[in-house]
């Protein structure tokens, strides 16, 4: 489990802000959900044979004796909120949900036992039409977060009982091989063989080279959904990829599933993941009633972010310069006059006192455009002089009440942000 850090922060907090803006320009309203819940919460939706479950989650009894888990994911507690508060059966509702999630793994590069998601749900709505637009807003995410080279995965698993013929064809292949498998994936044969498919080792993709295909147990309705959904992101302009192995790692996905993989970023490359999951508002206690949702990974979405040029943090507009007597409530009330003002200028006020050369100093690190400058002759005279610490441009000494006008003209003319401090010269 990380700390992220200045000015890593304000970074993700740019991307978290753009990704939310997204949200709601396609209709999708926040839900906050807890980061506990009852153990069979997740064990119903997730699946009690996967490895989120069997191996990865962080679950303790309580002091009544109940058993609670910190989420590993969103979608389960989405749905255990939505039909709790009575926000199904009815028009489609999109929702969307973002925080920490927690699973114990084996820590590597790109994976952490704390990690951050944020994620989208649909309830309602059943037909290829929201497959493909919610493919689409995830299209869009990446192209205005500029995040670049990203392959989009898609797969259809078809229904349950689809799913089980399937299921039952694998494992007769796959028994016809356990001699050529290693000890772990023999045992995933019994328990969850589905899983076998996105296994990482050459290996047991070589002996998959010849396994069965899923969609060779779809039907017709399942057949038409995919076909439906592809011709779709082919109208939309979408590139896409077939992957037949792709099943995605818990237990209550069926028809459309999709990843976005990078390749820049090793072994865990997956930023974006999701599908649809009709059966699982049944499987957590509620009439059936189709669902479909992904889940933006933060970290690898961040990184991807920063990979593709991100900006550095903005600086400043502005810094307070203020020394000798009297001129620290000065300064001060400058600046909140100036916040009250103009609610868009990012100001620092000197802290710790020191030197109008220290200031200045401090000034410069920052990355501000503008120093503004509140000392003894200052305030008697009640001014402010302005200096411009990128520019060369003559400082100025500005009447106070005069201040916030010449500072809304000046913000007017510039163009973008210097940078994270010490960039702009």
């Amino acid at each position: 489990m990380h700390d992220i850090l200045p000015p890593d922060t304000t970074l993700w907090s740019r991307v978290e802000t753009m990704v939310s803006g997204i949200f709601a320009r396609y209709g999708y309203e926040e839900l906050r959900i807890p980061l506990l819940e009852k153990t069979d919460v997740f064990t119903r939706a997730i699946g009690a044979a996967t490895d989120v479950v069997e191996k990865e989650m962080y679950s303790f009894e309580d002091r009544n004796g109940e058993l609670l888990s910190l989420r590993p994911e969103g979608t389960a507690g989405v749905v255990r909120a939505a039909l709790q508060h009575g926000l199904l059966y009815g028009s489609p509702m999109r929702l969307w949900y973002g925080g920490a999630m927690f699973r114990y793994e084996r820590p590597q590069k790109g994976r952490s036992r704390q990690f951050h998601q944020m994620g989208a749900e649909v309830f309602g709505a059943d037909g290829p039409d929201v497959d493909a637009e919610l493919i689409a807003m995830g299209e869009r995410i990446f192209s205005e977060l500029g995040v670049r080279g990203l392959r989009l995965e898609i797969n259809s698993l078809g229904t349950r009982s689809e799913r089980a013929s399937y299921r039952e064809a694998l494992v007769d292949f796959l028994e016809a091989h356990l001699a050529e498998l290693d000890a772990e994936t023999r045992t995933r044969v019994q328990r969850n063989p589905l899983r076998v498919l996105d296994s990482k080792q050459e290996s047991v993709q070589a002996v998959l080279a010849e396994a069965p295909l899923l969609t060779d147990c779809l039907g017709d309705e399942s057949r038409q959904h995919f076909e439906e959904t592809r011709s779709l992101l082919d109208s939309l302009g979408i590139d896409y990829v077939i992957n037949p192995r792709l099943v995605r790692g818990l237990d209550y996905y069926s028809h459309t599933v999709f990843e976005w993989i990078s390749g820049d970023l090793g072994a865990q490359g997956t930023v974006c993941a999701g599908g649809r999951y009709n059966d699982l508002v049944e499987l957590q206690g509620g009439k059936p009633w189709p669902g479909i949702g992904f889940a933006l990974g933060l970290e690898r979405l961040v990184e991807s972010v920063r990979l593709g040029g991100a900006p550095a943090p903005d600086a400043p507009h502005a810094y307070v310069v203020m020394a000798g007597e009297g001129c620290l409530a000065y300064g001060l009330q400058v600046a909140e006059h100036l916040r009250d003002e103009l609610p868009d200028l990012r100001i620092i006020c000197n802290a710790g006192a020191g030197s109008f050369k220290a200031q200045f100093r401090r000034a410069d690190r920052s990355g501000a455009r503008l120093a503004l400058v509140a000392g003894e002759s200052e305030r008697e005279a009640d001014t402010v002089v302005v200096k411009h610490l990128r520019d060369d441009v003559p400082q100025a000494a500005i009447a106070r009440r005069e201040l916030g006008s010449w500072l809304r003209a000046w913000l007017e003319k510039q163009g973008p942000p210097a940078g994270g401090a010490g960039r702009a010269r």
